[in-house]
């Protein structure tokens, strides 16, 4: 058997094997489907169309156009060619320390899991948790929100509460109902201060409309 024939029979197994892995770019995505599909342009010029681009299970990403991807033909056959990774180096979170992981897209928001503990980035974006019957966070030592405002839209229930515990406090109530059942109030070097609305004890006005009973007669309400 001379060399030439071997060639020519070698060919057909050498050609799959030259078209099993490629690389190139996402030229288009289709994310609608169930299974992704992206339009690639190989390294050699050829663009595929709707190859189909497999993802680990409980993750998926769309990738943006001028992404990188790996590819994989079957048997060589680039009709049926799947992408098996595309990757975008323009917004990879660099730096990365050994064993760190995160997750991000190409606008600022990340999730990384650092040596020192979980770091969230909105990247100036609205972030919201939603279709959770509850929500229980647990710390060990403390919650703190660093915010100019927090608003709750529903009931609020504390056990403690300290108002001003790193400097002046500002408690606003505007309309409303405040109930106290069985609670002891200490005012220790306080100025308080009721303007309109009705204090009372022991269901007693004790505000500054309050009068007494004397000597027969009733008593003017307090001098300022």
């Amino acid at each position: 058997m001379n060399e030439r024939l071997i060639q020519r029979m070698l060919a057909p197994a050498q050609r799959r094997l030259q078209n099993l892995i490629a690389r190139g770019v996402v030229v288009l995505s289709d994310a609608a489907a169930k299974m992704q599909a992206l339009q690639v342009r190989l390294l050699a010029g050829e663009t595929l169309d709707a190859v189909e681009h497999f993802e680990p299970y409980g993750f998926t990403s769309r990738p943006k156009a001028g992404a990188e991807v790996l590819t994989l033909s079957v048997d060589g056959d680039r009709s049926h060619t799947l992408v098996i990774v595309a990757a975008d180096r323009r917004y990879r979170l660099a730096g990365l320390e050994e064993g760190e992981m995160a997750i991000h897209d190409d606008q600022g928001q990340s999730v990384h899991l650092t040596r020192g503990g979980i770091v969230i980035k909105g990247g100036g974006l609205p972030m919201l948790v939603e279709e959770a019957p509850t929500i229980t966070f647990k710390a060990t030592e403390k919650v703190r929100f660093e915010t100019p405002r927090f608003e709750v839209t529903g009931l609020a229930i504390v056990q403690q509460l300290t108002v001003g515990l790193a400097g002046a406090g500002v408690a606003t109530m505007n309309g409303g109902t405040l109930n106290f059942n069985a609670v002891a109030l200490n005012y220790q070097s306080c100025t308080t201060t009721y303007t309109g609305g009705t204090l009372t004890h022991d269901g007693r006005n004790i505000g500054g409309g309050h009068q007494h009973p004397e000597t027969g007669t009733v008593t003017d309400i307090p001098n300022p």
